[in-house]
């Protein structure tokens, strides 16, 4: 048996040097290993805590508590209500379809709405809530409760949803809420992130939509536990958000019942407005529509209804409808031509039934004339030609600047859609806009409201306010935000004299209370509610010789659209009045004949705080003024049904 060599001195040294390196490259790293460890463990460990967090920890928004929007006296016109709603998780409910077909012998739903789900299921995260519905009533819940065990992933939830008490009645001013879309994230320089919460809900018209951060709040938030694939594991902490601010309108829920009903689903408009403040007490438009139906997603089938309407209920007429004005802009080229120093208070115009002006014949209304006339009675009797005469006096640049002085071509800072600024037309407009230079002819038209003039029903208020009060009074619909009242500014004077407000007045009277007036049918017998008015009519269509010749004579031979437009505007009492009223009715034919009566009405109705006694009217009249006034007030009644809405109502 042979033995192994003998180790030679060198060979142990070299093993030593060998086992001296690698043991001193082990002792490096980990000498190495454990400074990183220290590094991160003692020196970084605050950072990788909060790294650690962060994938275990996350934070969801919590939607704010909407605002209220109130009347001026606290009536709920926009408030919360519970909204029982049932949502279905994908990745716990396995075969949605089938579970959402057992649901369907619980509640209805259709096969159509079935379809719809799944598809919106789909696109969301399996762990994603879903609605199926919203709106349930208690025995609904109840019962999707009650048959939990065969419903799995599907659960009854309740929240808070947008709910118009009112109705129809206040649609155009409040607005209405809808889910956020693509385009109103595109229209904010930085969205809040509340915004991108499934199925949260903005204003999108109205006072819902210009209020809209006021009325929002701000978001609360909760921190909760998840898992590696984002699912809630558990809540840690909540932190409530902050409930938006009440808004109180300067609107007068009661009038405004009042007013909408009064118009009577006519396509029609009527402002009320306090002439020392500006208040809008009433700002009603007809017909209206249900908000309600946008809140809880209008059907195709209901919207393509209220956009065929030719009455044109989605528009705002108050302050989007623009009309010719017709005689209730005399009182401005009376002003116009007295300023001028053309024409005095005695003076009388002839007025044979026309005028020949650069040989074209401008009638008047009554074609055989009115006579001699001055000013007051040119404004009584609606006459023509004595304001084609005081046109060419003044010239338009004048009339232009006193328009302007009584806000035609302004369009008033309100929290409501599409507030138009009409049209007060000048020479530079005209040659601006078409190209062409002013004519008499034009002016002529303008100084009876016609031509080129347009001014809406908000406007024809706040003319008569001005009229009735010498200042340049403003409108405002907001009373006040978070309970603190907003500041009603000082109107400055018109710089008018007071002896021509005077005059005005004396016509602006005779029109309702004198026997040749154009609204003496529509008068206010009761002393302290006598009111100073003045009728308006606009050409729509201008009836050809031929269809003259052919039998249509009348306005009511021409079909509804080509009719004339009846205006009327009006101040009361007289004497001191507290109250500026603008009816238009479009399409209604004659000023004295539809729309006097109904602003009659509306006046009285403002200055008694509610139907006025039959001894107001004259007396041939009271039999059916109180016929009118018991229908009237079933309107109302059936108006004022409803919940009262709230926070948590």
């Amino acid at each position: 048996m042979s033995r192994p060599p003998r180790e030679s001195p060198e060979t142990g040294r070299r093993m030593t040097r060998r086992l001296a390196v690698i043991g001193g490259l082990q002792a490096a790293a980990m000498g190495t290993l454990l400074f990183r460890m220290r590094h991160m463990q003692v020196e970084q460990a605050d950072q990788f805590r909060l790294l650690a967090d962060e994938n275990r920890i996350n934070m969801r928004l919590i939607p704010p508590v909407r605002g209220l929007i109130t009347d001026r006296d606290g009536t709920v016109l926009a408030g919360n209500e519970q909204n029982y709603r049932v949502v279905v998780v994908r990745e716990d409910a396995g075969d949605v379809g089938a579970a959402l077909r057992r649901l369907a012998r619980l509640i209805p739903l259709d096969p159509d709405a079935i379809a719809a789900i799944e598809a919106e299921v789909m696109e969301h995260r399996p762990f994603v809530p879903v609605t199926i519905a919203e709106r349930l009533d208690w025995e609904e819940v109840a019962r999707i409760a009650a048959n939990a065990p065969a419903l799995p992933g599907i659960t009854p939830e309740v929240g808070l949803s947008r709910h118009y008490p009112q109705g129809e009645v206040f649609a155009h001013n409040v607005g209405y809420v809808g889910p956020v879309s693509e385009r109103d994230l595109e229209d904010l320089d930085a969205p809040d992130p509340v915004l991108q919460i499934p199925g949260f809900q903005i204003g999108k018209i109205g006072v819902e939509r210009h209020m809209e951060e006021t009325l929002r709040g701000e978001a609360g938030s909760r921190r909760i536990e998840v898992n590696a694939v984002g699912r809630v594991m558990r809540e840690l902490d909540r932190q409530d958000g902050t409930p938006g601010q009440d808004v109180r309108l300067t609107l007068d829920a009661g009038l405004q019942r009042f007013v909408n009903a009064r118009l009577g689903g006519e396509s029609a408009a009527g402002v009320v407005m306090d002439v020392a403040s500006g208040d809008l007490l009433a700002c009603a438009s007809s017909p209206s529509f249900d908000p309600n139906l946008f809140v809880r997603g209008i059907s195709r089938q209901d919207y393509n209804a209220l956009l065929e309407d030719p009455y044109r209920p989605l528009a705002d007429k108050t302050v989007q409808g623009l009309y010719p004005p017709g005689s209730t802009f005399k009182m401005v080229t009376a002003l116009a031509a007295l300023e001028a120093g053309e024409v005095s208070e005695e003076e009388r115009v002839y007025c044979p039934g026309y005028m020949d002006v650069g040989g074209r014949r401008f009638h008047c209304w009554r074609r055989g004339g009115h006579g001699r006339v001055d000013m007051a009675s040119a404004l009584g009797e609606s006459c023509d030609v004595y304001f084609y005469e005081m046109a060419q006096r003044a010239g338009i640049d004048r009339i232009h600047a006193m328009a302007a002085r009584f806000g035609y071509g302004t369009a008033f800072d309100l929290p409501v859609s599409s507030v138009s600024e009409g049209l007060n037309p000048s020479r530079e407009w005209k040659r601006a806009r078409r190209g062409a230079d002013w004519m008499v002819g034009d002016t002529i038209n303008a100084a009876i409201g016609q031509g080129f003039v347009l001014g809406s029903p908000l406007q024809l208020a706040v003319m008569s306010a001005r009229l009735a009060s010498g200042r340049a009074v403003v409108p405002r619909l907001v009373h006040a935000i978070g309970g603190v009242e907003q500041e009603v500014p000082e109107a400055p004077p018109l710089e008018l004299d007071p002896a021509w407000l005077r005059l005005i007045h004396r016509g602006m009277a005779d029109v309702s209370n004198d026997r040749r007036g154009t609204a003496y049918s529509s008068r206010i017998v009761a002393p302290e509610s006598r009111m100073a008015g003045k009728t308006g009519t606009s050409q729509v269509y201008s009836i050809s010789a031929a269809e003259r010749a052919a039998g249509v004579r009348e306005q009511e031979d021409l079909p509804w659209n080509r009719r004339n437009h009846a205006l009327f505007v009006a101040f009361a009492p007289v004497e001191a009045p507290r109250i500026a009223v603008s009816v238009v009715v479009e399409h209604g034919g004659g000023g004295s004949t539809a729309a006097a009566p109904i602003a009659r009405d509306i006046v009285l109705q403002a200055l008694h705080g509610g139907l006025p006694p039959l001894s107001a009217y004259p007396e041939p009249q009271r039999n059916r003024i109180e016929t009118m006034q018991q229908e009237l007030r079933q309107r109302l009644m059936s108006a004022a049904e409803g919940g009262t809405g709230g926070r948590d109502a």
